[in-house]
């Protein structure tokens, strides 16, 4: 597997095409996203890296400054830009209640989500997937990204519900305008 990773060293999705990035999501850049766990641009820790890689697939501790008024839900996404693959990884996508100030180690487990918490799908499944890149690739960045909506995802018009939506036609649709946002980047490397 070392092999393959350092075939592919020089192949990364990059962050032209994360959620980041779209049209619709662009806001001030006022949020403030923190984690006990790992400071921007620190490692991520093994328990929040993925079971096969020996971690334990725990979503880290988030928390955010107060979303501005106005705000009817946030909505996260946690992507892999550095992928070897054309688009970034989606390893985690869910809409908060606005009230939620935080949200503690494992809010994101696909089985028991904390409360105020939906899931969406993500380009792995439903839940927060932990960090497990090729072994060799080198360090990957995984990108917490906070938006505060003006209006809630899954409005009466939508035709398919927020939850059963694939996260490259979610994301794009999601209605502007975005109130506010912010970021956190995490690195792991095998």
């Amino acid at each position: 597997m070392t092999l393959l990773g350092r075939l592919l060293k020089n192949r990364r999705a990059g962050d032209t095409h994360t959620a980041w990035n779209l049209p619709n999501l662009q806001a001030p850049e006022l949020l403030r996203l923190t984690s006990r766990h790992f400071g921007d641009g620190g490692t991520l820790p093994l328990e929040h890296c993925a079971r096969h890689v020996g971690g334990r697939d725990v979503s880290p501790h988030l928390a955010w400054t107060a979303p501005p008024p106005g705000t009817a839900q946030l909505l996260l996404v946690v992507e892999d830009i550095d992928v070897p693959i054309a688009r970034p990884a989606v390893h985690c996508a869910a809409l908060i209640d606005p009230g939620c100030e935080q949200l503690e180690p494992g809010a994101l487990d696909a089985r028991q989500p904390a409360t105020g918490v939906r899931l969406l799908r993500s380009t792995i499944g439903r839940g927060y997937h932990g960090p497990a890149p090729i072994k060799g690739h080198g360090p990957h960045r995984y990108v917490f990204q906070m938006f505060a909506l003006a209006t809630p995802v899954g409005g009466a018009g939508d035709a398919t519900p927020p939850e059963r939506a694939r996260p490259r036609v979610l994301l794009p649709a999601v209605p502007a305008p975005v109130l506010d946002r912010g970021r956190l980047t995490g690195v792991y490397e095998r």
